[in-house]
């Protein structure tokens, strides 16, 4: 998409500055989606048997469906419903914030264990296939957060969020972070939202298919700590 096509409110000296930068990467960021789909569909074919027991286990746990599709917010700015395996009790999203925080009662028992293994980002992999997301990108937000965006930040809408990225690495203890503030929303708008967002525009700059395998792998090793 050209500067022209983009939606009104990402129109910008950053996101002008963002989409030269990206277009001059054109052929990595065509390997990077031929490479999201073939890997997602290994990984779904391998661990089939593993999907399907953590299904079984959200329904048996608790009443709702097995996923959860929360609306966030994609590349252009779309707004797009994202898989994740449920891990709290139904209409949860209607009954709280839309922070997760400390022992949070409306965490199911089987969403604690797959919440603290990371098990719930495996039905992701079901929007890359359907191209809303990368495997490696800037984590989708809720549009609230999205609302109070700066200008540069707009320029991370200009590609598709991931399922993991440098971000989500360095704060992977945010809920610790989150759980020890007396106002978790303003914490994150204001102490973690803007050193993330840093990552994720620096990520932009040197986006490359090596690149996302050097931090897929440094996924797989911040969570087996």
């Amino acid at each position: 998409m050209n500067f022209q096509a983009l939606p009104k409110n990402m129109k910008n000296k950053y996101t002008k500055e963002y989409i030269g930068l990206l277009e001059k990467r054109r052929p990595s960021l065509c390997a990077k989606r031929v490479f999201d789909v073939v890997v997602s569909l290994l990984i779904l074919l391998v661990l089939s048997p593993l999907l399907l027991l953590l299904a079984l286990a959200v329904k048996l746990d608790s009443r709702g469906p097995v996923f959860y599709r929360q609306v966030r917010v994609g590349r252009y700015n779309q707004d797009f419903k994202i898989f994740k395996f449920r891990t709290m009790v139904q209409d949860a999203d209607k009954i709280g914030p839309p922070l997760t925080v400390g022992d949070d009662p409306r965490v199911t028992r089987v969403g604690r264990l797959i919440r603290k293994l990371r098990l719930d980002e495996f039905s992701q992999l079901l929007n890359v296939l359907g191209g809303s997301m990368s495997l490696v990108g800037p984590r989708p937000e809720v549009r609230k957060y999205v609302d109070v965006y700066t200008p540069e930040y707009m320029a991370t809408l200009l590609i598709r969020p991931g399922i993991t990225a440098t971000s989500s690495i360095a704060f992977k203890d945010e809920n610790s972070l989150l759980n020890a503030a007396e106002d978790p929303e303003k914490v994150y708008v204001e102490q973690i939202l803007p050193p993330k967002m840093a990552y994720n525009l620096a990520y932009m700059k040197k986006i490359s298919l090596l690149n996302d395998i050097k931090i897929m792998f440094q996924t797989v090793g911040a969570v087996l700590k």
